[in-house]
């Protein structure tokens, strides 16, 4: 199994940034996680981080018939991005979406995900452990 990881927006600034809602491990530290669980599982995976849109489009539109699965915290384009979630609908990857915190639970504009339409699930609010529900989701389901 194959899959693709892909974190968006502010992802790199992970333990600089807010770290009230973030903590102090870094984007390194968060792929390094996500590498010891897929090899755990017995998969393969690319992760990717980009903070720019059309790169994630461009990412997404490579994936096509080369992945069998998408995992992706999008960060703010989350809330912002049609064209991320077009791209995910065209390429027809079954995708999890994953959040490190709560959006719900955060400002009133984070509520609202384009993402969340095209997600086989949703996953929020557990931190690095979100990324490994999804791989085991993955696992479960074509495993």
């Amino acid at each position: 199994m194959k899959l693709l990881i892909i974190n968006g927006v502010n992802l790199n600034m992970l333990g600089i940034r807010e770290k009230n809602l973030y903590g102090d491990k870094s984007y390194k530290d968060l792929v390094r996680f996500i590498k010891e669980k897929c090899v755990e599982s017995g998969i393969n995976c690319k992760i990717v981080q980009s903070n720019y849109e059309g790169k994630i489009v461009e990412i997404i539109q490579k994936a096509y018939k080369k992945y069998d699965g998408i995992i992706i915290n999008a960060g703010a384009y989350t809330h912002t991005s049609i064209a991320i979630a077009d791209a995910l609908k065209a390429v027809s990857v079954p995708t999890v979406e994953v959040h490190l915190t709560d959006i719900s639970a955060r400002e009133e504009y984070r509520k609202t995900s384009y993402i969340s339409e095209v997600a086989e699930k949703i996953i929020v609010g557990k931190g690095f452990s979100g990324y490994a529900e999804a791989i085991e989701f993955f696992k479960g389901e074509k495993g």
